[in-house]
């Protein structure tokens, strides 16, 4: 037969010995399938105490499984009730439960204890005994309330005695409008229902003290006779008359203060018993003026604040769920400024049985032993029961297989058919407990319940659950196994729990996977598999935020959602908890809530929620409504760093990062700066690691291995980058082996035998592990074939020695660690040591070009003879030639040579140690070439029409000195150049005289030296011949004299003296202490300028200056300051203004129109006869009489009589119109006026045409009730 890989695991299992956890033989909540043979058991009944209502019919519930199916009976009040018999008793089919129609029956017939009884062929169950009462709601007893009356201050007790309900009713006192008498700390009722005054005041006085008592299940309400309470001042004598309950009270000190007292309970002890489990309600109520204050205490213990609570203003103390350590003596305390008063009571509790163990279901394989127990606790200790079958167990037939030990029934060595259902009952004073537990006796092999194949889907974080129900007898062993081949250990994080099922505590992406488990036992094994898939948590990263948005505009709230790829979430959104009003303002889509054209009504929470099948995050920001306002500037500012940063999808090599963004603050998040910080190598320092855009919330971010991470993020807006988030959780990747090989790897010689081999080691980030170190290669290049190499830690550097003079070597250097080595590393050319070049370049030659330029060249030296990398030639002047073509022959040029010069030249052989020997010497010499400038030229002794002009030789010649050249030409006062004149001189010149110039007269000078060669460059100089006798001089002193300025209005004018010779004379000005530029005016060949277009008001800084294009000093005068004036508000009379004369006169003409035509239409008004209209018309409908003497009244036509507009129709809803043209309605004299079609008040007029005006001054009606209320709606 084949097996399957279930197969082979579970021969691994039974060959070494899985753990494998034991079920024990007692399980709760034992569930055999119901097509397997077994006793029944009680599913459903009626609870103990069954209250009903007579109006509804008694419905006493039993249900209960077995197979077979099992029968039911009932008995009642211990003896058997014939349900067949009764035809008001129905029992539903395939069910217990009764149902008793009581209608037009005395429901007291029905009451009784009653007890269900399921059986079959294996055994018989017992239902609890049910107590069957009809609740009552009797009638108030026939009294009569005598009034009270009772002195101010004084104490007072109202009693209520409620009749005696099942169940008791509500208590409550009220007044005669139904408003709930109100309470407070000198005012309480009690538990009993009585009333108390602490003490009483005059406002207590009343006539409706009402007790109203009402009964739950009838919920019918009865009323006590009401109770008058007179408060009275006066002192009065003291009558006790007890059958009239009359107090008339006297009372030495009424109105003054006294210690307090206790009402209720009274004496300084009192007791108190209690059930366990019950509700403990203790009472203090005291009397005193003024009003006392209570509080409790427990003598010797500490109330519990969990379950004690204080109602009735401190004077009620009630405990839940009440226990032994609840006992005691309990301290009330009532205190006022006069003193304090104590009383204790004494709490004994005492307990119905309650379970300590109660019995439960036995599933028992032949030839097996066992045992069921019953272990019970209560106060006093219970009596314990067994019965068997619903039989007293003593009564039984003996069964030598059982055995009885107090509250143990022992079963050994059972049998096939010897399935029973045993009861176990508990009792004392104050209860009783029942519990039905079968055993089944039978062999089965094991069966896995839970259905096959079923995927459990959790979230990260969370438990998950995995269900392994079985069933067998004997009971069958559970072995769980993960993905088929690795066995799942009752250890963290898996717990294998005594019904099979598998629990992880806290789920991860790692426990996902395939799990399968297995029953087995003696009988046979069965096998389940299912499937756990642990998602991702759905969160919402960017959550709505709080917006206040002015009415109109648009408000946007942002639900960004992060969930697992395998989940579909579904995003809602809802306002104040409830969904969305149906607006297409609301606009819902995947990441957002856009509300459009906002309203008041838009105020309020908005909640966004995402929901997959699995779970569900949520978030909330609240919207405020404001005016519209302009619109404030809008700030920007540097983005809120981000929160919430989260590791997720670990690896070696990778990691998601998740982040929830901070606020933009008005400018949208461009990109976040994600940086690590690696705590094994470079600890506090932060590296940038990748920038993604701003849409973002999450990042990929790759690792490198044996790195202790930590992250955090910047976010960058177009002002700048936030602060940095906080940093992340911390995330250590494995080691490996290394990625790369150090870098700049060299080879180079220090000596001339030697080879220095040079690398930038990796950093520790760089290093992926522990252990690094280097491999250092060599071999000399085209000799060698074998590789040299040694191991290198912690250094950057090796030294090869015993090396030949500059030869090439190969080298590569490659990392490795204590995980294995890095990639194969790249080979590089490095030389070892140089030393200094042996021979001199050969037939060097000079070719000279020109004066400052020469060409060298010569033959190239034996490489050999080198010694190391050529670096170029030296001549003898210090210059470095580089090698040109240097396989044929080498040259260089020689430029900056000197003119006119001899030359000794040698050449050098030179290299990175030094220079060679020189080569022979070589003269040569460099032509003429044109002199430098002279050294000086000056002008010296300027006559009216001479100049004399002195100079000196060049300070270089570059050759033969041949003379001189001299160009001169006048400059006009314009600086334009006049025509040019040229002298020669020799050589040994150096003085000249130029005469018949003109006087006054600015000269130019150009000098030069010549050469063979030609002439040299240019010196210059300017002079003025002198002055003539009949012209005015140039002034030694100030050029300016006085200056001037006046204020006129938009602008100012200057004024000034000037003694200047040629000058261009310009007006400069601004705005005093301003730092904006000068203004300037030219002002040639005047003393005076106006300056227009300043600003009224303003101070302006003035001053004048001159220059010539010749000269250039600027002369300037002092600053002065001027103010113009500012212009004067001009008044204009708008009397005076043709625009309103014309205006007036219209208005006048318009006003006149109007009374001529008011005029023409009063003449034609007057009084309309309506008699005629009133014979035609007697409806009093539509003719109302006035309401004082019944006859018609009269209205006039003056204004002052109309009714108002916008008063109502009459009653009747008719508005009559006359037939006649004129389109008036019909008056009755005194009339309602009505309304016409468009809303508008038509009065009525009554009296002759003839009569005067004045005579229709009767007063108008009095407005009616109604129609006032009406004129409101």
């Amino acid at each position: 037969m084949k097996l399957t890989n279930m197969d082979r695991i579970w021969k691994w299992v039974s060959g070494f010995g899985a753990v494998l956890l034991l079920l024990s033989h007692v399980t709760s909540g034992l569930e055999v399938p119901l097509d397997l043979p077994q006793p029944p058991t009680i599913t459903q009944q009626s609870p103990k105490d069954y209250i009903f209502d007579p109006r509804e019919n008694i419905v006493i519930r039993c249900e209960a499984k077995g197979k077979p199916h099992p029968s039911f009976s009932w008995t009642r009040n211990g003896s058997h009730f014939d349900v067949e018999e009764d035809p008001k008793v129905l029992m539903s089919p395939g069910s217990g439960t009764l149902t008793i129609d009581i209608s037009g029956e005395k429901a007291e017939a029905y009451e009784g204890m009653y007890q269900c009884r399921a059986q079959n062929q294996h055994g018989t169950a017992l239902s609890n005994k049910i107590f069957i009462r009809q609740s009552r709601s009797p009638l108030w007893s026939k009294e009569v309330n005598e009034p009270i009356m009772v002195q101010t201050g004084i104490s007072l007790v109202l009693h209520c005695r409620p009749p005696t309900g099942l169940p008791p009713p509500v208590i409550f006192w009220m007044d005669n409008n139904f408003q709930k008498l109100p309470l407070d700390r000198r005012v309480s009722q009690a538990l009993n229902g009585d009333l108390y005054f602490s003490n009483v005041l005059p406002e207590d006085t009343r006539s409706d003290y009402i007790c109203y008592a009402r009964f739950p299940h009838t919920q019918t309400i009865q009323q006590k006779q009401p109770i008058s309470v007179t408060v009275m001042n006066s002192f009065l004598h003291h009558f006790n008359i007890t059958d009239t309950n009359i107090y008339l009270l006297r009372i030495t000190n009424p109105e003054g203060d006294r210690r307090p007292g206790f009402m209720l309970p009274l004496g300084s002890t009192s007791t108190k018993m209690v059930l366990r489990g019950q509700t403990l309600a203790l009472e203090c109520i005291a009397e005193g003026l003024p009003t006392p204050s209570i509080s409790w205490h427990k003598i010797g213990g500490e109330l519990q604040s969990g379950r004690t609570v204080f109602y009735n203003f401190n004077k009620t103390l009630m405990i839940s769920n009440v226990n032994e350590g609840d006992a005691g003596d309990y301290r009330c305390t009532a205190t006022n400024k006069l003193g304090s008063v104590h009383h204790i009571i004494k709490v004994t509790v005492k307990a119905a049985p309650f379970w300590v163990s109660a019995p439960r279901n036995l599933i028992l394989a032949p030839n097996e032993t066992d045992s069921l127990t019953c272990r019970v606790d209560g106060d006093p200790k219970p009596n314990i029961s067994w019965f068997v079958n619903g039989i007293p167990i003593e009564n039984d037939p003996k069964d030598h297989s059982r055995k009885v030990e107090d509250d143990t029934v022992i079963l050994s060595n059972v049998q096939t058919g010897t399935s029973a259902v045993y009861q176990c009952n508990a009792s004392n004073e104050y209860g009783y407990l029942l519990a039905n537990a079968f055993v089944s006796v039978l062999a089965q092999r094991p069966r896995v319940l839970t259905p096959p194949n079923q995927v459990y889907r959790v979230i990260t974080n969370n438990p998950a659950l995995l269900d392994c129900s079985s069933f067998g007898s004997p009971i069958p062993t559970i072995t769980w196994f993960k993905d088929f081949q690795v066995s799942v250990r009752n250890a963290d994080p898996y717990v294998i729990h005594e019904n099979g099922s598998l629990e992880i505590n806290m789920a991860q992406p790692l426990h996902s996977g395939n799990y399968t488990c297995i029953a087995t036992n003696n009988l046979g094994r069965e096998e389940n598999h299912v499937s756990l898939e642990v998602k991702e948590p759905t969160r919402i990263l960017k959550q709505p935020e709080y917006r206040m948005v002015q009415r109109g505009m648009s408000v946007v709230f942002e639900c960004q959602v992060k969930h697992d790829s395998t989940l579909t979430p579904t995003m809602t959104w809802l306002k104040d908890s409830v969904e969305l009003p149906p607006d297409e303002r609301f606009v819902v889509s995947k990441e957002s809530l856009i509300i459009n054209d906002v309203i008041d009504d838009d105020k309020g929470t908005y909640t966004c929620i995402a929901n997959t099948i699995l779970d569900q995050d949520s978030a909330s920001a609240t919207l405020t409504v404001v005016e519209a306002t302009p619109t404030p500037a809008i700030v920007y500012e540097v983005p809120d760093p981000p929160t919430d940063l989260e590791l997720t999808d670990q690896t070696d090599r990778s990691i998601q990062l998740t982040w929830t963004p901070g606020d933009e603050h008005n400018s949208p998040v461009q990109s976040f700066l994600i940086q690590y910080e690696d705590l094994l190598h470079q600890p506090g320092v932060w590296v940038n690691l990748t920038e993604v855009p701003g849409s973002s919330i999450t990042a990929q971010l790759l690792l490198s291995p044996y790195v202790y991470y930590s992250f955090r993020v910047q976010a960058r807006n177009q002002v700048g980058y936030s602060q940095p988030s906080d940093s992340s959780a911390k995330y250590l990747t494995n080691p490996a082996p290394p990625d790369e090989n150090p870098s700049n790897v060299q080879g180079v010689g220090t000596k001339p035998d030697n080879l220095v081999i040079t690398w930038t080691p990796l950093t520790g980030f760089q290093s992926n592990g522990p252990g690094l170190k280097y491999k250092v290669h060599w071999r000399q290049k085209d000799v060698e074939k074998d590789w040299s190499s040694v191991n290198v830690t912690n250094s950057s550097h090796f030294i090869v020695t015993g090396t030949q003079t500059y030869v090439p070597y190969e080298i590569k250097v490659q990392a490795f660690n204590d995980y294995n080595h890095g990639p194969e590393p790249e080979v590089v050319i490095g030389y070892s040591g140089e030393d200094v070049p042996l021979s001199a370049p050969d037939d060097v030659q000079v070719k000279v070009h020109n004066s400052t330029l020469a060409e060298v060249h010569w033959e190239p030296v034996p490489t050999q003879s080198v010694r190391g990398k050529l670096q170029g030639y030296k001549d003898s002047r210090k210059c470095y030639i580089r090698h040109m073509r240097y396989l044929i022959q080498l040259e260089g040029m020689l430029p900056g040579l000197q003119p006119y010069s001899v030359y000794s030249l040698y050449i050098k052989v030179l290299n990175s140690k030094g220079e060679g020997p020189p080569s022979p010497i070589l003269t040569f010499e460099t032509p003429e070439g044109v002199p430098g400038p002279p050294s000086f030229l000056r002008v010296i002794n300027p006559g009216l029409n001479s100049l004399t002009l002195n100079w000196g030789p060049p300070v270089n010649n570059y050759g033969r000195l041949t003379g001189y050249t001299l160009n001169f030409q006048p400059v006009n006062t314009t600086n334009e150049l006049g025509p040019l004149r040229k002298f020669s001189f020799k050589a040994n010149e150096t003085t000249f005289t130029l005469s018949s110039l003109n006087s006054s007269v600015l000269y130019k000078f150009y000098l030069s030296a010549t050469t063979v060669r030609g002439p040299g460059p240019n010196i210059t100089e300017e002079a003025y011949t002198a002055m003539d006798i009949g012209e005015s001089l140039p002034p030694v002193g100030p050029v300016f004299g006085t200056v001037n300025a006046s204020a006129i209005e938009g602008g100012a004018v200057i004024s000034w003296e000037y003694f200047g010779h040629h000058k261009n004379v310009f007006v400069e000005y601004n705005v005093e202490n301003s730092k904006e530029d000068w203004k300037r005016e030219l002002v040639n060949g005047t003393h005076s300028h106006t300056i227009k277009g300043l600003k009224p008001g303003t101070t302006y800084r003035v001053c004048v200056l001159a220059r010539d294009g010749a000269d250039q000093t600027v002369h300037k005068t002092n600053e002065v300051s001027v103010t113009v004036p500012a212009v004067p508000n001009r008044q204009i009379d708008i009397a005076t203004q043709g625009w309103f004369i014309g205006l007036m006169c219209a208005i006048a003409l318009l006003i006149l129109v109007l009374l001529i035509v008011c005029f023409i239409k009063r003449n034609k008004g007057g009084k309309y006869p309506v008699k005629e209209k009133e014979d035609a018309h007697q409806d009093p409908e539509i003719q109302p009489m006035k309401e004082d003497d019944g006859t018609f009244g009269e209205y006039s036509d003056t204004e002052d009589h109309k009714p108002l507009k916008g008063s109502r129709t009459p009653s009747n809803g008719t508005v009559r119109r006359d037939e006649s043209d004129d389109s008036l309605v019909d008056y009755g004299e005194g009339g309602d006026g009505q309304f016409n079609e468009d809303g508008s008040f038509i009065g009525q007029y009554s009296g002759k045409k003839e009569k005067d005006t004045h005579e229709g001054n009767e007063s108008s009606e009095a407005p009616s009730p109604v129609n006032a209320m009406n004129s409101f709606v």
